[in-house]
């Protein structure tokens, strides 16, 4: 099949491009920066992809760019926690999802695969998500865009659209072409600290996420929606796989989840006027806090995957992060590349 790709110069949809690459695919890819994607395609081995210039947002670039194909992977999205790039997520992420998905259910595509995010879904207080979970009403600028994005894709699917729609959670592991929300959390947990606070944390690696969506761009599994739920994890057992990973301690504080949340209202406002490294905002410490977990097995099922062991994924994005220069080698310890691996352990 020739298959639409947007967020392919990104974390999920560059891996989610080269699975459908391996498995035989033409790819035409929609993109800003020709040149990025380019850098990107070669690190993971694409040879061959088509290249559509423009934005999702614009109906202008995204009708020619779907003219000829036969499925859609819309992964293109802004995760943007900060209170003050509310319209810069409500834009990509809602009228992104209006523009693409409303084209191609135009133009009769036989296949629609959306990839949402389990934001959509949460509801402080609610029960483990899953693929019935209705459209949560948030209060944070992102999630509200990923709310209404929902919403949309919902109702397209109600008008007998061939959709699927895809419900990640925290996403991590090695590849990464920027440094994506959840890389940067194991990044600040290593540099800096853990708090051992309440909930926790659901994991799914990219590449068992990447399978999923090849799964479901080639129809194996029924139109409907598929949480991409991996492993749900305490913030305690967070701790004790990277002191695993590493060889070394990581700095633990026990910090009650009504301060931290009231740490991300504070951080909310102080980033509005000096932006800093350190993802302290009200809706980050809300989903750190009262994670309720999420159930992934449908979609593991439907596509034929079984996730991986988290430590493995935790591994593999701490070699990456070292690699890549987002953490020193001391920092990875018994992971660091080269003879020093060993050494920086025992110290």
């Amino acid at each position: 099949m020739r298959v639409l790709v947007t967020g392919a110069t990104g974390f999920v949809g560059s891996h989610a491009a080269a699975a459908l690459a391996r498995a035989g695919h033409r790819l035409r890819l929609l993109v800003r920066d020709p040149r990025k994607a380019e850098r990107v395609l070669a690190a993971h081995g694409i040879a061959e992809a088509e290249l559509a210039l423009g934005d999702v947002t614009d109906a202008a670039a995204v009708g020619p760019a779907l003219a000829g194909c036969d499925a859609l992977l819309h992964a293109a999205a802004v995760v943007a926690l900060e209170a003050h790039r509310a319209d810069e997520a409500h834009r990509t992420n809602a009228r992104g999802v209006e523009v693409v998905l409303g084209e191609a259910h135009r133009r009769a595509l036989r296949s629609l695969v959306y990839v949402s995010s389990a934001a959509a879904l949460f509801a402080p207080g609610a029960g483990p998500i899953g693929p019935d979970a209705p459209v949560a009403s948030p209060r944070s600028p992102y999630a509200r865009s990923k709310a209404a994005a929902e919403r949309f894709a919902r109702a397209l699917a109600a008008e007998g659209a061939p959709l699927r729609i895809v419900y990640p959670v925290g996403v991590v592991g090695p590849d990464d072409p920027g440094l994506s929300e959840m890389n940067h959390t194991i990044q600040v947990l290593v540099r800096d600290f853990l708090a051992l606070t309440s909930s926790g944390i659901s994991l799914v690696d990219v590449r068992d996420l990447a399978q999923i969506l090849l799964a479901l761009v080639e129809g194996r599994a029924a139109p409907g929606r598929y949480v991409a739920g991996g492993h749900t994890l305490s913030w305690r057992e967070v701790a004790a796989l990277l002191e695993e990973a590493t060889g070394r301690p990581v700095r633990k504080l026990p910090i009650p989840g009504a301060l931290l949340r009231a740490a991300g209202r504070v951080g909310d406002a102080v980033k509005r006027v000096v932006p800093f490294d350190f993802p302290l905002t009200h809706e980050a410490m809300t989903f750190a806090t009262r994670w309720p977990g999420a159930d992934g097995a449908a979609a593991a099922a439907a596509a034929g995957v079984r996730y991986r062991d988290p430590a493995e994924s935790i591994a593999d994005a701490l070699r990456w992060l070292a690699a890549a220069g987002h953490l020193r080698p001391e920092q990875v310890g018994r992971l660091a590349p080269g003879a020093n691996g060993a050494a920086a352990a025992r110290q």
